[in-house]
C-alpha cells in the first residue's frame, strides 16, 4: 500500500456542523472505499436512527458519537452484504509481533499484525465494530485498509 493508502482512516467534518454526517475524502484510491461506506452512512443517519430531528436535519445534529454509530453500522451492514448475508469478518490490528518474515516476503509490520473476528450474527458485527470503532476512525490506524482486508475475509477469496 502507498503512504496515501496507509495514512488513511474514516474521518469525519467536525460534528454538530453543516458536514457533520459527511467523510473527508483525501485524493487518491481510498475514495471509492469511502463513497460507499458514506452512502450507508446517509442511509442509516436518515432512516435508521431514532431521532427527533426532521428529514434533513437529522444530517446536520449529528455528534461525535452519532457519527461513531453511524460508521459502525455502515461498516457492519457492508461486511454484512459482503458475507453473503450470513457471516462478517472484522480485521483489527494487535500487538507488535517479533517473529522474521519468510524468504521472499517483505514485511511491513501491519499486514502481520491483522487479527481476524468471525461473526455469524450482525448485531454481534456492528456491536464489535462500534466497541472498536477508534481502529478505524483514529489517526494512524489504517483504518480503510482494515475496511478492505474486513471486507475481502467476509467475502472469502473463492468468491
Amino acid at each position: 500500500f502507498s503512504s496515501e493508502w496507509a495514512a488513511a482512516h474514516f474521518r469525519f467534518h467536525p460534528p454538530h456542523s453543516d458536514l457533520a454526517y459527511a467523510l473527508q475524502a483525501g485524493k487518491g484510491g481510498t475514495r471509492a472505499i469511502l463513497a460507499a461506506v458514506q452512502a450507508h452512512i446517509i442511509t442509516y443517519l436518515l432512516f435508521t436512527r431514532e431521532t427527533e430531528c426532521t428529514h434533513l436535519e437529522r444530517l446536520c445534529r449529528v455528534g461525535q458519537w452519532e457519527q461513531g454509530q453511524a460508521l459502525a453500522s455502515a461498516l457492519a451492514e457492508t461486511l454484512w452484504a459482503a458475507g453473503g448475508g450470513g457471516r462478517a469478518v472484522v480485521c483489527l490490528v494487535t500487538a507488535p509481533i517479533t517473529t522474521m518474515p519468510h524468504e521472499g516476503y517483505r514485511a511491513n509490520s501491519f499486514t502481520e499484525r491483522i487479527r481476524l473476528f468471525e461473526f455469524s450474527e450482525k448485531a454481534a458485527a456492528q456491536g464489535f465494530i462500534s466497541d472498536h470503532i477508534n481502529c478505524f476512525k483514529g489517526e494512524g490506524s489504517h483504518g480503510v485498509i482494515l475496511f478492505l482486508y474486513s471486507l475481502l475475509f467476509s467475502r472469502t477469496l473463492e468468491r
